[in-house]
């Protein structure tokens, strides 16, 4: 008994310390860039649960994809200077931790560019119906480092959608090799041969697990074969089926609940990461992922803003009025599609399951009939012929991450 009591303990001890160890190391992998000075008064979450500084509070959280091409990253994409922001994505979770909904912003969205201020005191001019990730592009180049990049894109989103960003996240190329790599790759459905020597994929249709480089292939292809139209619009989609993807993998692994495990993941995923104090603390990255653990697939959900082509250029896009719409409801913590339309939609689609049931049914007490009367009483009934899945297309409409977006 001593000899086990030895061993168990031995064993807590390392266990914790181990924990501690990894708790420290991932403290330690972002680089935490506070743009609070740079954007100006923004509403910081409060919360008197120590386990989660941010119960209680809804969270917008700019994300965004940098396509810097310094150190490993020019290796992997090539010589290009300065840093601009193909991917855009404002990501809102509900006060009540129920809801996760990204909205993508195309690029070449036409806005108006508040002036931005830099690190180094400077400010840059305003800019009207100008493209969206020139916002990015102006704090880097006149500001030089990650922190008036981002906080220029912030402050652009701001001040276009009415939404209050509490956060950021920069990823780079690197770190979304990473990412997916500590994950074990991602799982994905491709319906269609697909290749682009510009991005180096070449996939051929049908299920692959993508590992970290053939996923940042994927996600950053526009042209080629089995791609669409080129635009960066259809690639918003394909990224948008891609972290549908990833989050299905991140519960099939129970990452939310299996403490060790997040953590060991985070580690590997947050090494070529910049965010905001808020979201890059321990305390406050534990905190969330308790606080969504019972979120299932289907309470994430994706989308495009409602976009149209710019009536001063058909390479350029504006936003709808369905888009103020968006904005509002994620400003005022509702569902960004709206109560009313969630409700008539789910029920829709029960009223459309039941019809389907009723007429499965009734097919088959048809089709049992006929056999009955023509056939072998004793021969077994054939199979039911299976219905093909109902798709979601991505990027052209919302989605959520339990949708089947494509069929191989």
């Amino acid at each position: 008994m001593r000899g086990v009591a030895l061993v168990t303990t031995g064993a807590l001890a390392f266990g914790v310390t181990g924990m501690a160890t990894a708790l420290g190391k991932l403290e330690g992998n972002m680089n935490t860039v506070d743009v609070t000075d740079l954007i100006g008064a923004v509403p910081v979450p409060t919360s008197t649960d120590p386990s989660d500084p941010n119960a209680g509070q809804p969270m917008n959280i700019l994300l965004l994809g940098s396509d810097q091409r310094d150190g490993e990253n020019g290796a992997i994409g090539g010589d290009a200077s300065g840093m601009r922001s193909d991917t855009t994505i404002v990501m809102h979770i509900s006060a009540d931790r129920s809801r996760v909904e990204l909205v993508s912003i195309p690029r070449d969205s036409l806005v108006d560019i508040p002036s931005c201020t830099m690190t180094d005191g400077s400010t840059s001019s305003p800019r009207r119906n100008a493209m969206f990730n020139e916002a990015f592009a102006i704090g880097a180049d006149k500001g030089g480092d990650m922190a008036s990049a981002a906080a220029c894109a912030m402050k652009t989103v701001m001040a276009t959608t009415g939404v209050p960003l509490t956060d950021y996240a920069v990823i780079d190329f690197v770190g979304f090799i990473k990412m997916v790599d500590a994950l074990g790759g991602v799982s994905m459905c491709i319906p269609t041969d697909m290749n682009s020597s510009d991005a180096g994929l070449d996939l051929t249709a049908g299920w692959h697990t993508l590992d970290g480089s053939t996923a940042l292939a994927f996600a950053r292809a526009r042209k080629g074969k089995g791609l669409g139209d080129g635009s960066d619009t259809q690639r918003l989609g394909r990224q948008q089926e891609f972290l549908s993807a990833m989050a299905k993998t991140v519960f099939e692994k129970n990452l939310m609940t299996d403490v060790t495990s997040l953590i060991r993941f985070l580690d590997a995923a947050t090494e070529s990461v910049t965010a905001s104090p808020n979201v890059s603390s321990v305390p406050s990255i534990g905190g969330l992922a308790f606080s969504l653990r019972n979120i299932s697939t289907s309470d994430i959900t994706f989308m495009t803003i409602p976009w149209g082509a710019a009536p001063s250029d058909p390479n350029r896009v504006v936003w709808t009025s369905e888009a103020d719409v968006v904005w509002d409801n994620l400003a005022n913590d509702r569902p960004m599609l709206g109560v009313e339309e969630a409700v008539d939609t789910s029920a829709g689609a029960d009223a459309g399951a039941g019809a389907d049931a009723g007429a499965g049914a009734g097919a088959g007490a048809g089709a049992g009939a006929g056999a009955d009367a023509g056939a072998d009483p004793a021969a077994p009934a054939p199979p039911p012929v299976p219905e093909p899945a109902a798709t979601k297309k991505a990027g052209k409409e919302a989605f959520s991450a339990s949708d089947v977006t494509a069929t191989c």
